[in-house]
């Protein structure tokens, strides 16, 4: 049975009780708010070594790392290497976005090597696989993207992206609004291109009761991804995002109804007056199912540094009520990340959660700045590194720039304010 199933049923899991300590809550609470919908713990049947994380309403935010092969960069133990690097940096979950090499490999070898929870978008398997059998990716069938779902499922990935919302009835919105980037999930133009070729709805669409059914099979969360999500400032909050946005809805709640976890996928770029607004819309229209957000990246114009614009445009939305954040590396829009990249991407975003945190009046938030305020206040240099959420860069900038008296800072020196305060 699912966590929300038995949640549904009274019954309180290991999984949620693992939670309930994470996050020093009570396991009712977290029982409650699963079989609501609003809390999602993704973890397949299929894994045995999952680090538990739980994702919702009254919880800390949490983030994301995608990592994954590329046609021009298809080489296993680099992305071994960024799966270290997001698990060293903090990371709650990692998605395998690979389409370059063999895949199947790929992700056995990310779920065999870590313990966080594992995410994956089947029908970018679907497609590469369309591509090298029949030339094309309009050539998959239904069956293809199905099987590629219960193959992820099989493979014990805790939750999948499934690009449902993306239905017929947005094709309109898209050719009337003439959006300067268009679609720019690849999912979602996987499947836009698909539909256009074929004349037919989508399949994830039409067949969703079977992918509630394998994803019900074996307790995998279904993150429902935002096909239509901007690309840029100026196509943000068009009709086409906001009418598969109402799809999503209809598609959460039917997942609910089948006992499936469910989350809803959010949009790309926004500017940031639009944030808050956006976040209200998705809890409204979806009734509180935890909020995944990419970003959002508040500006379109630094390139090199979107890891910042995302972590700005994150905190907004955290504290408006998004749940789960997914990070934005430095060298988004211009090349696959490297370790490095995927590092300062899951550091930014989890400053940005932190800093949500704070906003939402998370317990442990408080405690955490309270605790480095202290070690801060008595010079404790030492306390503040094991406490602070990048310890090897702030001993490194403190060991580049040391004083000749140890006690304080090279900034302030013999003028420090506190060390003056103590005299006092």
């Amino acid at each position: 049975m699912t966590q929300l199933q038995l949640a549904r049923q009274n019954i309180i899991t290991p999984e949620m009780k693992q939670v309930a300590t994470d996050e020093s809550l009570e396991p009712e609470y977290i029982r409650e708010r699963i079989a609501e919908g609003k809390i999602v713990i993704p973890a397949n049947h299929k894994r045995t070594a999952t680090k538990i994380c739980g994702i919702g309403a009254g919880l800390r935010t949490k983030v994301n790392a995608n990592i994954g092969t590329s046609a021009d960069y298809a080489n296993i133990a680099s992305e071994m290497d960024k799966l270290r690097a997001a698990e060293e940096a903090g990371a709650d979950a990692v998605m395998d976005l690979s389409t370059g090499g063999d895949l199947r490999t790929i992700r056995k070898k990310i779920l065999e090597l870590t313990s966080i929870a594992i995410g994956s978008v089947p029908i970018y398997e679907a497609a590469v696989k369309s591509v090298q059998q029949k030339h094309s990716i309009v050539d998959m069938t239904a069956k293809d993207m199905l099987d590629a779902v219960r193959l992820h499922c099989e493979d014990g990935v805790d939750f999948i992206t499934v690009h449902c919302g993306a239905t017929k009835g947005v094709l309109k919105h898209l050719k009337e609004n003439k959006r300067i980037c268009g679609v720019v999930s690849r999912g979602g133009t996987f499947l836009v291109e698909w539909m256009i070729h074929n004349g037919q709805e989508n399949p994830l669409y039409e067949k969703y009761d079977e992918i509630l059914a394998i994803a019900k099979e074996f307790d995998v969360t279904l993150s429902l991804g935002d096909a239509m999500r901007p690309g840029a400032l100026a196509d943000a909050f068009d009709r086409a995002q906001v009418y598969e946005l109402n799809v999503l809805a209809e598609l959460a709640q039917r997942a609910l109804d089948a006992g499936v976890q469910v989350m809803v996928e959010g949009p790309g770029h926004v500017p940031i007056n639009q944030i808050t607004a956006q976040v209200q819309l998705q809890k409204e229209l979806c009734k509180g199912v935890p909020f995944y957000v990419l970003g959002p990246i508040v500006t379109d114009v630094a390139p090199g540094y979107d890891h910042i614009t995302s972590a700005i445009g994150g905190a907004i939305a955290a504290a408006a009520g998004a749940d789960f954040l997914c990070y934005v590396t430095p060298t988004e829009h211009l090349s696959l990340p490297g370790p490095a990249d995927v590092r300062s991407g899951v550091v930014v975003a989890r400053i940005a959660a932190h800093a949500a945190d704070i906003a939402k009046g998370i317990k442990s938030a408080w405690e955490w700045d309270k605790k480095m305020s202290q070690f801060r206040r008595k010079r404790d240099w030492e306390g503040q590194f094991q406490t602070c959420i990048d310890p090897t860069v702030a001993r490194s900038i403190r060991e580049k720039g040391r004083p000749q008296n140890d006690e304080v800072c090279s900034m302030c020196a013999e003028y420090c304010v506190f060390k003056l305060s103590d005299k006092v």
